[in-house]
């Protein structure tokens, strides 16, 4: 059975940085790309960035790209997403999702993790 363990998530000030860690269990994720979401109140779910787990290709949204860093640790099978430069707009829960590859459909999700940045 496939688990996404999100952790990290709290409240910082603006300027501050929060390190997310995804912790993925129940299958072998070479194929597969790993996906940081998120969903603020009232607004619609984005991707903010992805990396495949074979070879570590990565991709941001432009509303972070330059400020988080998206990695993962091969021995740990653990995703993190690095929040640097928080802004009050990074305000959301924060979703971890595995998609295999070629299909990008996203089939397996944590639980999420609350992330608040106070201005």
């Amino acid at each position: 059975q496939v688990q996404l363990v999100e952790s990290g998530g709290g409240l910082v000030q603006a300027g501050g940085s929060l390190r997310l860690s995804c912790a993925a269990s129940g299958r072998t994720f070479s194929t597969y790309k790993m996906g940081w979401f998120r969903q603020a109140p009232g607004k619609v779910r984005e991707s903010v960035a992805v990396i495949t787990w074979s070879g570590g290709t990565t991709t941001y949204s432009d509303s972070v790209k330059g400020r988080f860093t998206i990695s993962k640790d091969n021995v740990k099978n653990t995703v993190y997403l690095e929040m640097n430069s928080l802004k009050p707009e990074d305000t959301a829960v924060y979703y971890c999702a595995a998609a295999r590859l070629p299909i990008s459909r996203y089939d397996y999700w944590g639980q999420g993790t609350q992330v608040t940045v106070s201005s």
